[in-house]
């Protein structure tokens, strides 16, 4: 005797429709892993099976299905609470951001003792790497100044 499904799926778009978006968003994986849950469930696949297949729990998918019935395409796309609020406020942040553009070899250590002194909040050189990272800014191994090296080293490279 076959169980008969407590919760459908509700058929909000055609299947050559759901194919459309899923060859459209290759790159967006959440997305399309997603929109595999609900063909699979569309091609009668109960929501045990769906989420096998796509790699879910069982629970995962009863939720994505009831996200589908009652929003449709944009209830799949993953809502992002946003994080935790920033230490700098956004006018601390460009005035950090005009003082790293004045040199550009900085070190992470030394911009983490800059911004505890100027603003008083510590970061982790991690979250310091993360914040340049943010202001279009690259992070790399500063290159060694030879001590020896004369003044005009370059103009007399030239000349020879």
């Amino acid at each position: 005797m076959v169980k008969t499904e407590m919760y459908s799926i509700k058929r909000l778009m055609s299947v050559e429709e759901l194919d459309k978006r899923i060859k459209s968003l290759e790159k967006d994986v959440k997305v399309l892993k997603r929109l595999y849950f609900v063909k699979n469930r569309y091609q009668g696949d109960s929501v045990e099976v769906a989420s096998r297949k796509v790699g879910i729990t069982k629970m995962m998918g009863y939720e994505w299905q009831s996200r589908w019935n009652k929003d449709g395409y944009t209830g799949l796309i993953p809502r992002y609470a946003g994080g935790r609020p920033s230490k700098l406020s956004d006018s601390q942040k460009e005035e950090l951001k005009a003082c790293l553009k004045e040199r550009d070899d900085w070190t992470t250590d030394e911009i983490k003792k800059m911004i505890k002194e100027r603003y008083g909040v510590e970061y982790t050189l991690k979250q310091i790497r993360v914040i340049v990272r943010k202001f279009g800014m690259k992070c790399a191994k500063p290159f060694p100044h030879d001590y020896r090296r004369p003044v005009d080293a370059e103009d007399r490279l030239k000349k020879t």
